[in-house]
């Protein structure tokens, strides 16, 4: 976890974010980057349409205030947190930290700006209403082929030391342990839980739990059933129960559109978590 890709902009939730990015590149010595995506002006085609030069200008104008704004609480808070600003090629064996802008729409920026870091570090409805954090999330889940840690408002304190494990049975999850290991071979103790119900065909949780155990981390395993309730409610009940500090899982087992429709223990999450999410497509 070397290099952390921060959204960010100039609000609480995205600083909170940036806090978690902070604690982790402590940990590994990473380069944190926090970016802001410079929307361009919205087109409207069609015949008799045309957008008046003073929008145009308006628009850039005020993306370009939000920017400013957002690097100054950036760089406020990493040199708060005793963070060097250096860029990549100038970073040392440290935690540092730089600011980078780039103009597009936020899918496709992320989606590809993304595959270049290790994870990204996303705060939950930061950005309102500029930025549609979802879109963001769900780019660098579907489109990065990185993990994304997904944060709320709340103030992190230990970041992995105290993991929960959701293991459905499925590939994503089992791409989420690769992608998460280094966090788990650090972690003081992790619980793989499987909900009855809601797990597709793979091998169980006691075997991952042992095989994490190869890994010489400290695993064990738990088996709990709906008891009437969704596998997101269970979830978090039970990293509540054991006093996790991070919820590990795969991210849309089920597609985006059964999630949207029916529901799912990701919707839920993304929705309603306020534990750090490292999710993994």
């Amino acid at each position: 976890m070397r290099t952390l890709l921060v959204p960010f902009f100039d609000d609480a939730k995205a600083e909170a974010a940036l806090a978690a990015a902070c604690h982790v590149a402590r940990r590994f010595s990473s380069h944190v980057e926090g970016l802001f995506v410079l929307r361009p002006p919205p087109v409207f085609e069609g015949e008799g349409i045309a957008m008046a030069g003073s929008y145009m200008t308006q628009f850039r104008e005020e993306g370009r205030r939000l920017a400013d704004g957002a690097k100054q609480r950036f760089d406020r808070f990493v040199v708060g947190q005793n963070f060097t600003i250096k860029g990549l090629d100038q970073a040392e064996d440290a935690a540092t930290a730089e600011w980078r802008e780039l103009e597009g729409l936020e899918g496709p920026v992320i989606s590809d700006h993304a595959r270049l870091f290790d994870m990204m570090i996303i705060g939950r409805e930061f950005g309102h209403p500029w930025f549609d954090w979802q879109v963001m999330c769900e780019a660098g889940l579907f489109e990065s082929g990185r993990p994304v840690l997904v944060t709320s408002e709340q103030t992190i304190g230990a970041l992995g030391e105290t993991i929960l494990l959701a293991w459905n049975g499925g590939t994503e999850t089992a791409r989420a342990i690769s992608m998460s290991m280094p966090f788990l071979t650090r972690a003081k103790s992790v619980l793989v839980l499987t909900v009855e119900g809601a797990t597709v065909p793979g091998p169980s949780g006691d075997a991952v739990a042992q095989h994490l155990r190869r890994n010489a981390i400290e695993a064990s395993s738990k088996t709990v059933g709906l008891g009437g309730l969704a596998a997101g409610e269970v979830i978090v009940n039970e990293a509540q129960a054991f006093g996790a500090d991070m919820i590990v899982k795969g991210a849309y087992t089920n597609s985006r559109l059964r999630q949207l429709v029916f529901g799912g223990a990701t919707r839920y999450l993304l929705g309603k978590a306020t534990l750090p999410l490292l999710l993994a497509h």
